[in-house]
């Protein structure tokens, strides 16, 4: 610990003379077509149904696989950031994601397709946590929203406007050009982060104990694999592809979390969650992300299912939403730096229950102006959350805890996105099938489309319990002080 005590504090004086814009735009010219790639291939997928010759269920393998070699990586991030430089972590990240990315775009069949995804996966996966790791160490506590402002501009508009830039090019060009885009500008992010991104992260190389590596990859990997089984198809909570991998995940989490608390030099630290706003933080950006993935998967299954509208209309429905929530980010940053969490989290939760409990009021009658309004809303409200508390449970963190702390928030981020689709899913599906049961006769299409509206409805009930939660626990929330150690990098600022 004496070592890494003193390389941080060599590296903090040298942080003075780094220019951190050239830093903060390699990473987000990387992030955002990494993260992009999350939601890009959604739409294509009856394409490549007819184009590959493999049924939709197998299809889903793209979408989940994906999910779960980023779930897996996550954790282990906290260990490799501190064995890599920030240039070997972030060029490395990169070069597997352009590399991936290629191997996509010339696929000649479906299993070559999915090991080009996941190792595009892999690239975003260690890219996230390198992402925010970097801004903790780069910018001081009371400088450090805008910046994160700036990185949930790529977080949340990245998958937000995937499903509506893959409509416009699956219009004119075939599902390749998915991947033939995205590669000249992930070659771009590496010789622009080649160039500029300097080192900012000091090399610990703490000892590497593969057991706790073995336990959260079964573990984060168990959790994601059962939560996505059971949004797809058939699957029931009875199915064994659901509770077989949840009951193995969960066992082998709670091994790794105890591993973790009795270890001297833990993979994870779960020391993090002593600190209560980091607690805190962590709950509300589970709602907030179960709430974003669900409702972009909701709202395409209610525009194209009951209003009948084709999947480029339905993508360009949700792209205001989406864009919005990309510029509100920075704002939210800097407000956050003015006036601290209080005056954006607490406005934010309200505002999420408000709309949310006008989602579970919408009819046929319903137009699409109205749909565009409250979907905007919905990722203000999301954006006001999300970021501001990030920043707020981060910055109580000390120093040596950023690594664990960016890749905890990382890790449940991407495995409450699958519980929250999974979840919202399965209620609007049994929605469905009760209203269905009600009927005396075989269901009219418009009957099928009021079925799917009563199931939209239950999920959004559900989630109306979650934005209350959400908004009593903001209550909570204040600003919190930089620990002992930051004072003194602040002030190299």
């Amino acid at each position: 610990m004496n070592t890494a005590t003193i390389a941080q504090n060599s590296q903090a004086n040298d942080l003075g003379n780094i220019k951190k814009l050239p830093i903060l735009i390699s990473l987000i010219i990387g992030a955002f077509f990494s993260i992009l790639n999350e939601t890009l291939l959604n739409i294509a997928l009856p394409q490549l149904e007819i184009a590959l010759k493999v049924p939709a269920s197998t299809l889903q393998w793209l979408a989940t696989g994906y999910m779960l070699v980023v779930g897996v990586l996550i954790p282990v991030s906290a260990l490799l950031v501190q064995w890599f430089t920030t240039r070997q972590m972030f060029l490395g990240a990169m070069i597997l994601f352009a590399a991936g990315t290629l191997v996509c775009g010339i696929a000649p069949s479906f299993p070559v397709l999915l090991i080009g995804r996941l190792l595009q996966a892999g690239g975003a996966g260690l890219m996230l946590p390198v992402m925010m790791n970097t801004i903790l160490v780069l910018y001081p506590p009371e400088k450090r929203g805008a910046a994160m402002g700036s990185i949930g501009l790529v977080i949340m508009f990245a998958p937000a406007v995937g499903p509506t830039l893959s409509g416009m090019i699956l219009q004119v060009a075939e599902w390749r050009w998915l991947f033939y885009l995205v590669l000249p500008f992930a070659v771009f992010s590496i010789i622009f982060s080649y160039m500029f991104l300097k080192n900012v992260t000091p090399v610990t190389k703490p000892k590497v104990d593969v057991l706790s590596i073995i336990l959260s990859t079964i573990g984060f990997g168990g959790i994601v694999f059962g939560f996505s089984n059971k949004g797809e198809g058939e699957a029931t909570w009875a199915s064994p592809q659901v509770y077989l991998p949840l009951l193995i995940g969960g066992i082998s989490l709670l091994i790794f979390v105890i591993k973790q608390i009795k270890s001297k030099e833990p993979m994870l630290d779960m020391r993090v969650f002593r600190f209560p706003m980091f607690s805190l933080t962590t709950v509300l950006l589970i709602i907030a992300m179960m709430t974003m993935f669900s409702t972009m998967l909701l709202l395409p299954f209610l525009m194209q299912g009951a209003f009948l509208m084709t999947t480029f209309a339905a993508g360009l429905v949700l792209l205001p939403g989406g864009l919005l929530n990309g510029l509100i980010s920075p704002i939210t940053g800097r407000l956050f730096d003015k006036f601290g969490p209080r005056a954006l989290v607490i406005p934010g939760t309200v505002l999420l229950i408000v709309i949310t409990w006008l989602f579970t009021r919408i009819s046929m009658e319903t137009t699409t102006i109205t749909l565009i309004v409250l979907h905007v809303l919905l990722m203000i409200a999301i954006a006001m959350i999300m970021m501001p508390a990030q920043t707020n449970g981060l910055n109580q963190l000390p120093p040596h805890l950023y690594p664990h702390g960016t890749a905890v928030l990382n890790t449940l981020q991407q495995v409450s996105g699958a519980i929250g689709v999974a979840l919202f899913i399965s209620i609007m599906s049994t929605g469905q099938q009760a209203y269905i049961g009600r009927l005396t006769a075989e269901p009219t299409p418009a009957q099928l489309a009021e079925s799917l509206l009563a199931g939209i409805h239950n999920s959004f009930m559900v989630g109306l319990g979650f934005a209350v939660f959400a908004m009593l626990l903001s209550l909570f929330i204040k600003r919190t002080q930089a620990p002992q150690g930051e004072n003194a990098h602040a002030s190299q600022h």
